[in-house]
């Protein structure tokens, strides 16, 4: 892939604060043609440097009153089949390979403290792989 220029830097920032923007209002934002902006926005998705266009939801509107940071030490050589394990699990909105005092960081958002209890004993520990778990409540948080 080419390198990135002030243009499709510009594009980007404009996608990332507002994911809706149609073509012509990108192209108004970044003060090119619409034809451009079409065209840099076709090659930054093939390129494979945006990946997808996603909705920002607020969890306590949707249900999930209860979210924590849960770490995961596991086998080293457990990550290829325990990713696979965690994206099955629907309370899992994002996981992270670490180095370091753990192996593996996750945000889990859960209706309840119940759901989250659920989760961690019950489904995480349960995980071939997981040695340990730590979790870590989130009492505010400024994300979706």
């Amino acid at each position: 892939m080419d390198t990135l220029d002030d243009i499709d830097r510009r594009i980007i920032a404009a996608l990332e604060a507002d994911g809706r923007l149609s073509g012509r209002a990108l192209a108004e934002r970044v003060t090119i043609s619409r034809a451009n902006a079409y065209a840099r926005l076709e090659r930054l998705v093939a390129d494979g440097v945006i990946t997808g266009f996603t909705a920002t939801v607020d969890p306590l509107k949707v249900g999930l009153t209860t979210s924590a940071y849960v770490t995961l030490s596991v086998r080293q050589n457990s990550w290829r089949d325990l990713r696979e394990r965690l994206r099955e699990i629907r309370e899992v909105r994002h996981m992270a390979l670490m180095g370091g005092e753990f192996d593996v960081m996750l945000l889990v958002r859960a209706a309840d403290n119940d759901a989250l209890r659920r989760v961690v004993l019950e489904e995480l520990q349960a995980i071939p792989g997981v040695l340990a778990t730590r979790t870590f409540l989130i009492f505010e948080d400024e994300a979706g």
